[in-house]
């Protein structure tokens, strides 16, 4: 019965740790009427894209918008003339919401005239619903267009149509290119604190909303007085990689936006957020973080509510059931040669086997979650089936350490090809992070039983090796010798350290290089220390380099060849 005691004070441990890890927090005032004034509205769903030019069907966008009524006022469209968006302002109007119509441009002119004779057409067409129209989004960010060619678009609208006429980009675009104060009827900025060359905590986000609006309007108001301003985009992503200060998670979503509504209703600020719905096709684009941006999943689940306190994770108590059940599943295979271990050392396997099944599904559970293609979730399914088959050798190696028995050639084996495999993942992607890490997320989920299997191993073998010294951490004694390839270890532990320093530097010369940090700070050693900064106080990135430290250190700390070998397991 001790086996079994043991076990229920284990599980008990797990659900107090994920139930305080996921009580609902306070996410800042409600909204008011629990309604948006305005969201991006993109239809697509799960496998459908506007770059594959597959397109949702009427019936789908209608029922979008069925929901959407519930949460906003208006929405803002970003294509008019593509796959099925012209039903769009019908089913507006059916639902009665007002409409902000764009129309999509891009470096073809044939794609750009479709676009602006069908936003002409549908505005001319639905007065009641096309309040506003937007003549191209960010186009002069990417650099489809040049300044004369977006403005010939923006004059053609505006001559054909009664709405008022904008274009929309980031912010800086209009102080790069002030012309465009004069062309438009009213200004739209995109003001995104997340994708700031200085990234913005979410604390001192609204305030950086409130400052950057200021600054547009004083330099408006110089050129074209009194002209309307637009938010045409702010939002904040629920997942994905951290950027300086700047950390995305469902909680921050819902801080950031119920802030920027109180900052906006505070100074009557004309304001539309992005985005309604997470669009999984955009991680082809920008990787996890710009996939998630919505109030409601690609399935249409609510991200988090506008009233009320927010759950980072509202299904955890799922995870916390799987992560039991798979655990009570290894329990029960192990029962025998658990039953006659000393108390200690069965409670110690025993507490390192639930650890490895939490981390096991909440890696399923994450990963799953950010695959957004076959290719993708084949990915996972890979990741997720080499991780399980690595908790099972760690576990048995563990057991093995614990009470002195030498591991079999078979489990040795599979444990280095494992762990190699592993490493040289870890290499490859912290590589991709230094070169140009933008849109990659990191990898910390699919190394977490790696790294923390290996801490296990290492406490095991600290503990009852003998020696206490880092002798006891090198990889052939923790897994069981294998060969005496220990070059081949050295070189993987030092890509692991050469691309952890790599990554550092590539993550301070990104922030570095980026343009408004240079025009805001133009002295080399002052900007080179606030790009520094933002690098080595960002959380994800320093957990990633302890991963990576872990990883190397076995292989770093001195194996021993075949002929050396002479310690017993």
């Amino acid at each position: 019965m001790k086996i079994v005691s043991t076990v229920v004070l284990i599980i008990l441990l797990n659900s107090a740790v994920a139930w305080l890890a996921n009580l609902p927090q306070e996410a800042g005032q409600d909204v008011p009427e629990g309604k948006l004034n305005s969201l991006s509205f993109a239809p697509f769903r799960e496998g459908q894209s506007p770059m594959a030019g597959v397109f949702p069907t009427p019936a789908q966008i209608e029922a979008d918008l069925q929901l959407m009524s519930e949460k906003t006022h208006s929405i803002r469209t970003y294509a008019s003339a593509e796959g099925t968006m012209p039903v769009i302002p019908a089913l507006v109007r059916k639902y009665g919401l007002a409409l902000i119509q764009g129309a999509w441009l891009g470096g073809e002119a044939k794609g750009n005239n479709k676009e602006i004779d069908e936003l002409i057409r549908s505005a001319n067409a639905n007065p009641d619903v096309v309040k506003r129209v937007i003549v191209g989004n960010e186009v002069l960010l990417r650099g489809d267009l040049e300044p004369e060619e977006l403005i010939k678009y923006i004059r053609e609208v505006k001559k054909a149509v009664k709405q008022p006429v904008s274009y929309a980009d980031v912010w800086s675009m209009y102080m790069k290119y002030p012309e465009l104060i004069k062309e438009v009827d009213f200004i739209t900025i995109h003001i995104l604190p997340y994708w700031e060359d200085e990234p913005i905590a979410v604390a001192q986000a609204p305030a950086h909303i409130a400052r950057i609006y200021q600054h547009v309007q004083q330099e408006a108001n110089a050129i074209a007085p009194n002209k309307p301003i637009l938010i045409g985009e702010s939002g904040w992503p629920s997942e994905g990689r951290q950027r300086g200060w700047a950390v995305p998670s469902v909680v921050n979503e819902a801080k950031f936006i119920r802030g920027l509504i109180q900052v906006a209703n505070a100074n009557g600020f004309d304001y539309n957020i992005v985005e309604a719905i997470n669009q999984s096709w955009k991680s082809e684009l920008e990787g996890v973080v710009g996939a998630n941006w919505g109030l409601f999943s690609i399935d249409r689940k609510e991200v988090f509510p506008l009233t009320g306190k927010v759950y980072e994770n509202p299904s955890w108590y799922k995870s916390l059931f799987a992560s039991v059940s798979f655990f009570l599943i290894a329990v029960a295979a192990c029962w025998k040669p658990l039953q006659n271990l000393p108390t200690l050392t069965r409670t110690a396997l025993l507490v390192f086997l639930q650890v490895l099944t939490v981390l096991w599904v909440n890696q399923i559970e994450l990963l799953w979650y950010t695959s957004y293609s076959d290719w993708q979730r084949l990915w996972v399914v890979i990741i997720v089936a080499l991780n399980a088959v690595l908790g099972g050798l760690v576990f048995q190696r563990g057991y093995g350490l614990l009470t002195g028995q030498t591991a079999t050639p078979k489990l040795a084996m599979g444990l280095y090809t494992i762990y190699m495999l592993f490493t040289g993942y870890a290499v490859f992607k912290t590589f991709s992070l230094a070169i140009n890490g933008r849109y990659i997320s990191f990898p910390i989920e699919a190394a977490t039983i790696p790294v923390i299997g290996m801490v296990g191993l290492m406490l095991a073998r600290y503990f009852t090796g003998g020696t206490k010294s880092f002798a006891a951490f090198e990889l052939n004694d923790l897994i069981g010798y294998v060969n005496d390839k220990a070059s081949q270890g050295k070189i993987m532990g030092y890509a692991l350290l050469v691309t952890g320093g790599a990554l550092i530097v590539g993550e301070t010369y990104a922030f570095f290089a980026s343009r408004d940090l240079i025009l805001d700070h133009p002295e080399f050693s002052n900007r080179l220390g606030i790009a520094f900064n933002y690098t080595v106080t960002n959380r994800q990135l320093l957990t990633w380099l302890g991963c990576l430290i872990i990883l190397a250190l076995p292989l770093l700390v001195g194996n021993k060849t075949a002929s050396s070998k002479t310690q017993q397991d």
